[in-house]
């Protein structure tokens, strides 16, 4: 109902008497008029203020002016009924005239808890809130995840489950569980129906459980007497922001707004350069009609815990500060494409710094090279674009990153950042199929030990595209041995060839060995309720010479294989209520891979399988 008035029908009342209206004295004098016997008088509309006499049209309202060019036309004056008024709560008014009864527990019809209608301030006296247009909102959400996987296992170099177990890779088999239970509360002002809400406070946290099983020691935990399976739980913050809409500044709600506090911001359509939750101010608004938006952002990152990836508030925040700048416009450079532009500056001093992660392993300085802390400035200069171009649907990111880090770990000198990425994905929808084109570039340190790192590394990557975390290689990490402990190749959740020590925890490092890949998609919608998707993706290494520097190798291949995944997506409800997801995903491993990783059992392919269910409230 918000958003739609309420209006009642006044009764008419007739009126008996006459009204007498003075006439000037020069004024002529009107024809005498010959009045039956029975006939009431003359009466005057505007007698009694509000009232009309039957049979009356007074003069029509001026004419609307149209100003939005190509919409359609509001209804002229005399359309509208002029004996209905609206009423203020028309909210409670149809619970009054039975037509809807609320149910706390039924998320889809009205529901106070749900933001559908406003508070009633007398049953909560105790909230610092007046006015009947506070609006509370309330979610639960439950992530469950199950996710068996193969990938290789190194063996701890002090002892093993198995005495028999010599070489560097042993058995790759490795169960996961996950549990997350997310709770959000949110209070606003005003109806957001319309327009920005004008106050809003927002608390988010997430609780999750967690169980990992793996064939190997000192791969849970740094210390070899430690068993070699692992149950963990944390409570993290994930929103806890005060946010203040400033002004509207056209008739058709263009705002501008800060907010500050533990927020979500996702730096481009995509994700790949930034996409966290963290601590921060953000300057937002719109402008032309939502034609044009801005964003300026400074956020302090926070820690995160070690195993479940949440915000560890009771930690002391990061010496890392992102200072982001963008600027979206629809209609450009062509129209049905939005651009974007972004600038931003990731300065990082935590170099002189040591940090030791829940599982006893360093997270930074990585155990890479000299292993010397690093401080660095990255500058990152970005072009997004999300639309189509006729019937090809098109999403693209471009970004070049310079600065200076203050230690390379090859050298122990300073050395110039010079980075790029690319990224393309372009899909045609056929009736309930779409078929899509990805492809991906991150460059590569081709000289390790010269004064310019040119491998490319985002500040906190969580991408989605080229089937997200369907994709084997961006669900899964692979433990980098040989050459740096608690290293990995990759980070769950991300594309990037990084060799970080974490990405929740760790540095960008822009010495590693870029990445390039092409693939191919698509989804089938059979039912409203029921998706089928697959994709395929064919990766590489852009540069090898990090890696042969680390493992003291002459030459290593570029290939690191195919990533083949599908998924199949259930709604019951044809919402985001419910929502069923299993996938399965396979690396076939290429001469690259094989070259860096041969397990125990010499595998042909790594496998991924994974089972989620999500329940929102």
């Amino acid at each position: 109902m918000s958003g739609l008035g309420v209006v009642i029908t006044l009764p008419l009342l007739a009126q008996a008497g006459a009204a007498q209206v003075e006439q000037p004295s020069d004024a002529p004098s009107p024809p005498e008029v010959q009045a039956e016997p029975d006939a009431p008088p003359p009466v005057d509309n505007e007698v009694i203020d509000g009232r009309r006499r039957p049979d009356y049209t007074g003069p029509l309202p001026d004419e609307i002016d149209q100003n939005n060019i190509g919409a359609v036309r509001p209804p002229p004056p005399e359309a509208f009924p002029t004996d209905q008024v609206p009423i203020p709560d028309r909210w409670r008014l149809i619970e009054t005239l039975g037509v809807v009864e609320e149910d706390i527990l039924d998320p889809y019809n009205q529901n106070t808890y749900k933001g559908d209608r406003p508070i009633n301030p007398d049953k909560v006296p105790w909230l610092p809130i007046t006015g009947d247009d506070w609006f509370f909102v309330a979610n639960l959400i439950s992530d469950t995840v199950f996710e068996p996987r193969t990938f290789p296992i190194p063996v701890g170099v002090q002892t093993t489950e198995d005495p028999q177990r010599l070489d560097v890779f042993g058995e790759e088999f490795s169960p996961v569980f996950s549990q997350t239970f997310i709770t959000g509360f949110a209070l606003l002002k005003g109806n957001t129906a319309y327009k920005p809400p004008d106050v809003e406070y927002r608390v988010t946290l997430a609780f999750n459980v967690n169980h990992v099983d793996v064939p190997e020691r000192r791969v849970l935990f740094v210390e070899p007497s430690k068993p070699s399976h692992r149950t963990d739980h944390f409570v993290g913050v994930q929103e806890a922001f005060f946010d203040f809409h400033f002004r509207n500044v056209s008739t058709r709600y263009d705002f501008d707004s800060v907010r500050i506090g533990i927020q979500p911001f996702q730096a481009d359509f995509r994700g790949f350069l930034f996409n966290d939750n963290q601590l921060g101010v953000r300057f937002f608004g719109t402008r032309d009609n939502n034609r044009f938006q801005y964003n300026l952002g400074w956020f302090w990152r926070l820690e995160k815990d070690t195993n479940s990836g949440l915000n560890a508030v009771l930690q002391r925040p990061r010496d890392d500060m992102l200072l982001i700048a963008n600027v979206y416009r629809q209609d450009f450079l062509i129209p049905a494409l939005t651009s974007q532009l972004t600038v931003a500056w990731n300065a990082n001093r935590e170099g002189d710094e040591i940090q030791i992660d829940d599982n006893g392993f360093p997270v930074r300085p990585a155990l890479l090279g000299d292993l010397r802390g690093r401080d660095y400035d990255a500058y990152y200069l970005g072009y997004n674009a999300d639309g189509r171009i006729g019937r090809i649907n098109l999403s693209a990111s471009l970004y070049g990153v310079l600065g200076e880090d203050r230690n390379n770990f090859f050298t122990s000198q300073p050395a110039d950042i010079r980075a790029f990425f690319g990224a393309v994905e372009a899909s045609y929808d056929r009736d309930w199929m779409r078929f899509r084109l990805s492809a991906a570039y991150a460059s590569g340190d081709g000289d390790p030990y010269d004064n310019v790192e040119t491998g490319y590394d985002a500040v906190f990557e969580n991408p989605i595209f080229a089937g997200a975390d369907t994709s084997y290689w961006i669900r899964q990490t692979i433990p980098f041995a040989g050459g740096g402990r608690a290293i990995s190749v990759n980070g769950r959740n991300g594309i990037l060839n990084s060799l970080r020590s974490s990405k929740e925890q760790g540095q960008s490092n822009f010495n590693n060995p870029g990445l390039m890949l092409a693939g191919l998609g698509a989804d089938f919608d059979l039912t409203p309720e029921f998706r089928i998707s697959a994709n395929a993706n064919h990766l590489w290494f852009e540069n090898t010479a990090t890696l042969q520097a680390l493992r003291n190798e002459g030459s290593i291949p570029k290939e690191i294989g195919f990533d083949l995944s599908a998924a199949a997506i259930w709604r019951p409800k044809a919402n985001q209520n419910i929502v069923f997801r299993l996938s399965g995903a396979a690396l076939l491993p290429g001469g690259g891979f094989k070259d860096l990783f041969t397990d125990l059992e010499r595998e042909d392919a790594y496998l991924s399988v994974l089972a989620n269910v999500i329940l929102t409230y």
